[in-house]
């Protein structure tokens, strides 16, 4: 299992809406935990994005927090534990702020809602008839992933191999293994492994649409020099 602990890739400006994202996630999970488990279900199937409602365009049961499609946004910002929270928003916080600096805050906003609404909408038609509520940032996360390679594929990321050691890794790598991980998720583990999937090979395709050109070189050099180490 690899995780990464950080990128060797300078950034020129403050990534807002990376952190906005993260925020905006935090605040709904803490919104999640101040519900009572009623409380809880009742907010998952509502805002969630049943696979059987999205094929079908109808709200069963519990009326949705937003009509349909909404429940594939909503959806996003819904976490099922801390580790599925922290999970997200660390690969989000790793990989997110240089995405967003090549596309520009705007861009990179607009980027990780379609990418996550692909990836959502490439679980729900895997299991059309599913009745259970599917929640999680992971399909919008996976797109920045796959932006990521498309446009720093050679950035080296400090990765932690469980109970071994740590390495850096060429990006094209890391991402590569992580990719193909995704089919040898075990059947029944509750990972929507397909959201990942579908995430991913739609930030391949988007980002060079999105993209700005890559910083000049008289910007990259001045930059302090701790971060063009990396180790902000």
């Amino acid at each position: 299992m690899l995780f990464p602990i950080r990128d060797d890739n300078p950034r020129l400006r403050f990534p807002v809406v990376t952190v906005l994202l993260i925020i905006a996630n935090v605040v709904a999970f803490l919104f999640e935990l101040s519900l009572n488990a009623r409380g809880q279900a009742a907010l998952v199937a509502g805002a969630g994005a049943i696979p059987y409602e999205i094929v079908n365009r109808v709200d069963i049961g519990q009326r949705n927090l937003l009509p349909w499609p909404g429940s594939l946004w909503t959806s996003m910002f819904l976490h099922a534990g801390w580790l599925h929270l922290l999970g997200n928003m660390w690969f989000l916080w790793v990989f997110g702020d240089n995405v967003e600096e090549r596309l520009g805050s705007f861009r990179f906003l607009i980027f990780y809602l379609v990418t996550g609404t692909v990836g959502a909408l490439a679980q729900c038609f895997s299991m059309p008839s599913s009745l259970a509520p599917m929640i999680g940032a992971s399909g919008a996360v996976a797109g920045v992933l796959g932006g990521y390679l498309m446009l720093y594929p050679h950035a080296r990321i400090v990765t932690w191999i469980i109970l071994f050691f740590w390495v850096r890794l060429p990006a094209w790598i890391f991402l590569g293994v992580w990719f193909i991980g995704q089919f040898m998720l075990p059947t029944g583990s509750g990972v929507a492994w397909m959201a990942h999937v579908g995430g991913f090979l739609a930030g391949l395709g988007l980002v060079r649409l999105l993209a700005h050109p890559p910083p000049t070189p008289a910007e990259i050099a001045s930059l302090p020099p701790r971060r063009q180490h990396g180790q902000w």
